[in-house]
């Protein structure tokens, strides 16, 4: 958790998401002073004001103070170089980049030249976003095999972008290929500061400090499985800090080993300048396993606390349906269990709830619903709530709307299918793949009847389901996801006399009453068709702070399958076709924007989402 407040941030109590807010950086000068312009998420401290261009982390009490033992070491170390590092010689007879460049990666920033060679260091100059003007740039070339696949630029202002359009890969990738170990950092520098200590599978994340860690998919299987030891060998700032968490969750806490550069160094290129080839090659090799999984003490979490204490409680990540985020908000590491009677529409309004959370908080998403097949058939129905459009040429979808949608679904959304028999341990075991392999970071089973269910010999159903639910949690915890469970209940009589269904509770789901008691959310969807709504029911919210439950109504779209929000009236004697007001219709597209590294920019605000 962070503080955001001692950055004149104000999150409104939120805890986790994406959200909007008052830019204090530019609020004095501007003429509309309650306009939402700075982009805060939440999770990784990452804060953009749209207005201003103001762009910061916010960083824990733990990064603040290693943030002033690291100014206070600069300070006496300016006094007194280290006495026993030799700076490497410039020999200009080996230039192969201007000498004035590469003067200064050998002698200020101590890369030797012969690493320069290895990488294919070039240097050209280039129009730079930021400045708005052409500069003299570095360049550090992204090579597959051959094939020069992207290109960093930096310019001698700090300046960065990279090929736009061009695949995001690790840089120097070809080195760990078939490797028992490997070395991860986060700047190009870094790494090429490693192989100069002698290493020799070493990479760099490409975009930085990004806790997206998309570009990982291709490579899971070719160049990280095989993988005895992992070295995690990022900055130790904030947002250095959120990536090896990333990373450590991707790659399995069991194989990875945490470098630590010391007070006052904050990166690999750092240390190097400060102590030198040998002091940087032992701090690699003295790096730490992962701390123990599970175990806590209060110091443990200190900066979590006061960041809690600081800023309080709030709620968790939103979805744009207003009604609904007044009575309920998500975090990840929670169960949803979700119920209602057959064709109450509980699937679709879940597609619904999850392509939000997705597209306001960039959760990717994994369907297991033996009930959607053929896939092809859900995926056309993703689209039309994604586009606004129904499925069809003609009725406003277009072919560069559909590339689009494919695109977006190809990176954010996957679908389970197993041959043979879905227990539990197998679709588990799959969705651990996808943490691992792609990120996913929301998991939906619909339905629990469509596992195939092999309790132990002499268990009763109530112990299997506990037994059962329990994994689910520990799965949910452990990966740090979101998993939406659907659970029918058991069959609900007509009321003799008005002929009607009542709804379902929570304990009335079939088989055990931990369906309710272990749920963290408890969902029931309704679908009224005399009146013709849906009202969702939230019975339980786990912590208060997530939010108090209640009921929210919805109409549904029948030409893009969207959840309308709607008001429903309740004075006797109105007809039932009536009662249904002030429906907000919506058919925007939601499909986002790219920014220059590929990564998905802010989607639409509540009131253009419906």
């Amino acid at each position: 958790m962070r503080n955001f407040a001692s950055y004149q941030v104000d999150v409104h109590h939120r805890t986790s998401g994406v959200i909007k807010t008052v830019c204090e950086k530019c609020r004095p000068t501007r003429r509309n002073k309650r306009d939402h312009s700075l982009r805060v998420n939440i999770d990784t401290g990452h804060c953009h004001c749209y207005h201003c261009g103001a762009d910061f982390y916010v960083p824990d009490e733990e990064e603040e103070r290693r943030k002033a033992e690291r100014k206070a070491e600069r300070k006496r170390q300016s006094a007194l170089a280290p006495q026993h590092f030799r700076r490497p010689v410039f020999d200009a007879s080996r230039t192969v980049l201007s000498e004035a460049t590469e003067r200064w990666l050998v002698e200020t920033r101590c890369i030797p030249q012969s690493v320069i060679a290895d990488l294919r260091i070039t240097e050209q100059e280039e129009l730079m976003p930021q400045s708005g003007q052409k500069e003299r740039c570095v360049c550090f070339n992204y090579f597959e095999g051959e094939q020069l696949v992207n290109t960093k630029f930096r310019s001698g202002a700090k300046h960065f972008k990279m090929v736009q359009g061009a695949e995001l890969i690790p840089y120097n990738i070809d080195s760990i290929l078939g490797q028992p170990s490997c070395i991860i950092h986060e700047g190009e520098l870094d790494a090429a500061s490693s192989l100069a200590a002698g290493f020799k599978s070493v990479i760099s994340v490409p975009a930085g400090a990004n806790a997206n860690l998309a570009w990982m998919d291709r490579f899971m299987e070719t160049h990280f499985e095989d993988k005895k030891e992992i070295l995690i060998a990022v900055d130790s700032d904030a947002a250095g800090l959120k990536l090896r968490e990333e990373l450590v969750n991707r790659l399995g806490a069991e194989r990875c080993r945490i470098v630590s550069y010391g007070p006052g160094c904050k990166d690999a290129n750092e240390h190097l300048l400060k102590y030198g080839l040998e002091s940087l090659r032992i701090a690699i090799q003295q790096a730490e396993e992962v701390p123990l999984e599970g175990v806590f003490t209060a110091l443990d979490l200190h900066s979590e606390l006061r960041a809690l204490y600081d800023n309080g409680f709030g709620p968790g990540a939103d979805t744009g349906w207003k009604a609904m985020d007044d009575i309920c908000t998500y975090e990840r590491r929670r169960m949803i269990i979700v119920t209602g009677i057959p064709g109450s529409g509980k699937s679709e309004w879940i597609d619904e709830l999850v392509l939000r959370l997705c597209l306001r908080h960039q959760w990717k998403i994994a369907f297991f619903s033996p009930e959607n097949i053929p896939v092809v058939y859900h995926l056309r129905k993703l689209i039309e709530k994604l586009t606004g459009c129904r499925f069809q040429n003609g009725f406003g979808m277009t072919d560069g709307l559909l590339a689009r949608s494919e695109e977006f679904l190809a990176e954010n959304v996957c679908h389970i299918t197993l041959k043979g028999s879905a227990t539990p341990d197998r679709v588990l075991s799959k969705a651990r793949e996808l943490v691992a392999r792609r990120g996913c970071r929301i998991f939906v089973f619909d339905p629990l009847n469509r596992f195939d269910h092999t309790p132990e010999p002499g268990q009763t159903e109530t112990q299997y389901l506990s037994n059962l639910l329990n994994k689910i949690t520990e799965f949910a915890n452990q990966c740090n996801c979101l998993v939406v469970l659907v659970a029918h209940p058991r069959k609900m009589n007509r009321n003799p006399i008005t002929n009607s269904t009542p709804r379902p509770e929570m304990y009335d789901i079939s088989g055990s009453a931990d369906f309710f008691n272990k749920a963290d959310y408890g969902l029931v969807v309704e679908r009224d068709r005399e009146v013709g709504v849906t009202r969702v029911y939230v019975d339980k919210v786990k912590f208060k702070h997530l939010g108090q439950g209640g009921e929210a109504t919805f109409v549904y779209d029948l030409v893009n399958g969207r959840y309308l929000p709607c008001e429903e009236s309740h004075e006797t004697g109105i007809p039932p076709a009536q009662r249904v007001r002030n429906t907000q219709f919506d058919n925007t597209c939601w499909l986002p924007e790219k920014d220059l590294f590929g990564q998905m920019v802010d989607v639409a605000d509540d009131e253009t989402q419906g």
